[in-house]
């Protein structure tokens, strides 16, 4: 099949979120920047030159390569995170924050590995059930792979990117065409792995405690919780304008990152927050219906796997920040201050818009 334009809508959907999200960040984070790096404009110059800088080209090259090639050395991406991920417990290399050892240092660069994986982890999936024998039995070595990528992010105190990256490994077995039998043992061993994860691990379980009965230590584990509930409901209709939050003086943790919504809400109300989520649903719409018509049964994994990596990152991250689920951290796609975390994002919906100049 010939290729054609690609799909406009989404590009300019793209666009939007990265646009409107530099804008936000520029707010939430002034008065971090200006606290820590004596600049008010330190971060947001940061997030634009490396994050949207390198994004772009990152997103102009993923558009422009067939997506196809993708598939060839799909194996040796997924190897190649996997490697990165264990990596970040070198001395020298990997560095900690916040209690979490996601990080990656190599020369002047910085960046989380787990982001790379997000993107190999589906490009690998959907060239991994793209290609098998209608008899082979998948449940084993899919349960190998989700096994080592729960454990490293396990090790790196990483449940946000453990639990979307599940969500994602479920969402393309399942199109797959797997047997009940098989998804009912995925099922059944994501809930054991589940309650091990929470059970055993302290701050996780305060974490669900706070989600259950946010009046819990309001000044320890319910404090940034309580914090958001507030910078979104002063936020109103309108909000107070851009620039004009209240929770960014030192009172919301991670204003410019797991919290951004929460500032996002206060300073454009619940108008500003509607359409940040409406711009999401579009960015589903237009991904799942690329999937629909991709030419092949790669592209359609492929397709699915990115837009459900971007629409549930971002789903993840609103509704834990407005109390739905318990609080997880874990980035807003296009929004959130972090060059990696934008890069791949931009170029997971490069492939996305390349995928839509093959479809039917």
């Amino acid at each position: 099949m010939k290729s054609h334009k690609p799909d406009k809508g989404l590009i300019i959907v793209i666009f939007c979120l990265l646009v409107l999200g530099l804008i936000i960040l520029f707010s939430a984070s002034s008065i971090t920047s200006l606290e820590s790096q004596g600049s008010a404009y330190a971060y947001f110059f940061h997030q634009l030159l490396y994050g949207g800088g390198v994004g772009l080209i990152a997103f102009l090259f993923f558009q422009r390569v067939n997506y196809k090639f993708w598939k060839k050395i799909a194996i040796i991406l997924f190897f190649a995170s996997l490697v990165l991920l264990v990596l970040v417990f070198v001395p020298g290399l990997g560095y900690s924050h916040a209690g979490a050892q996601r990080w990656l240092a190599i020369g002047f660069l910085s960046f989380q590995p787990s982001e790379f994986l997000k993107l190999a982890f589906v490009i690998y999936l959907a060239a991994f059930f793209s290609k098998k024998e209608p008899q082979f039995n998948t449940l084993i070595p899919f349960l190998a792979i989700m096994g080592i990528i729960g454990g490293l992010m396990a090790l790196q105190s990483d449940a946000g990117t453990l639990a979307l990256v599940a969500i994602l490994g479920f969402i393309i077995y399942f199109l797959s065409k797997a047997k009940f039998y098989q998804l009912a043992t995925v099922i059944f061993c994501y809930g054991a792995a589940f309650f091990a994860l929470v059970k055993f691990v302290p701050h996780r379980m305060a974490r669900f405690a706070t989600f259950f009965n946010p009046s819990i230590d309001p000044q320890g584990i319910s404090y940034q919780i309580n914090q958001a509930l507030l910078a979104i409901g002063s936020g109103g209709i309108f909000g107070r304008g851009l620039g004009h939050s209240q929770q960014t003086y030192g009172y919301l943790p991670e204003p410019m990152g797991d919290s951004i919504f929460a500032i996002w809400a206060e300073e454009l109300g619940f108008v500003g927050g509607l359409a940040l989520i409406i711009l999401f649903f579009i960015l589903a719409f237009k991904g799942l219906k690329i999937a629909k018509q991709a030419p092949d049964n790669f592209g359609k994994l492929l397709a699915v796997g990115i837009t459900c990596w971007l629409v549930f990152q971002a789903l993840i991250n609103i509704t834990a920040i407005t109390g739905l689920i318990p609080l997880t951290g874990i980035p807003l796609p296009f929004v959130s201050y972090g060059g990696s975390a934008l890069i791949f994002a931009m170029a997971g919906a490069g492939i996305l818009v390349n995928i839509s100049k093959h479809t039917a």
